[in-house]
């Protein structure tokens, strides 16, 4: 059985004990979040497509931990101009664990 989820305005194929690496979500290690926006859920009883999303079905996880992801360098520079800039940039990231999907 398996899931497509939206978060973080990107969507994502998941099955149970996936590890996903997502945007960044407001809970702490160990606890327990769930997706409500589940656009398709596939299992035994064939595939459900939402429109938008399946009504009713929700995908839980526990998030094992936050991090921030590879540092970015956003190096501009005009020639001839004695003009460059240089800025970092890390993500902040939610590593979660699929631990349930439940369909309609």
């Amino acid at each position: 059985m398996f899931a497509v989820i939206k978060t973080g305005g990107k969507q994502y194929k998941v099955a149970e004990n996936d590890v996903l690496t997502i945007e960044k979500l407001e809970a702490e290690a160990g606890s327990t979040v769930t997706f409500a926006e589940v656009l398709m859920v596939s299992g035994d009883a064939g595939v459900n497509v939402g429109a938008p999303v399946v009504a009713g079905a929700s995908v839980t996880a526990e998030v094992v931990e936050q991090t921030r992801g590879e540092k970015v360098i956003s190096f501009k520079k005009r020639r001839r101009q004695n003009s460059k800039r240089k800025r970092g940039h890390r993500q902040l990231l939610t590593v979660v664990r699929i631990t349930g999907i439940k369909a309609a």
